[in-house]
């Protein structure tokens, strides 16, 4: 993996968890708000991070900071398929 999607990975991981701080507990986010905030220009360059942001968002649940939810569930993101959202998980 290239130095610069190593630094866009950690940048989406970051944007996730920063969203998620800013929001009412158990408020939730889409994959698409963190390649936004990831992806400065005002083009939608953004939708080429949204796989990279679905994995940021995995990889942010095996750490065990965030789960991803369907229809306001939780659900195994190796199984989530289609539209999904993203929950902080609180202590």
């Amino acid at each position: 993996m290239a130095d610069t999607e190593r630094q866009t990975d950690r940048r989406l991981e970051q944007a996730i968890l920063q969203l998620l701080q800013h929001r009412a507990p158990n408020a939730t986010i889409c994959p698409s708000d963190a390649a936004r905030a990831v992806y400065t220009e005002d083009d939608d360059g953004w939708r080429a991070l949204m796989e990279p942001a679905r994995r940021a968002a995995r990889r942010l649940v095996a750490a065990g900071k965030v789960e991803i939810t369907q229809g306001g569930h939780p659900v195994d993101p190796t199984k989530a398929r289609g539209p999904i959202r993203i929950r902080l998980l609180h202590p």
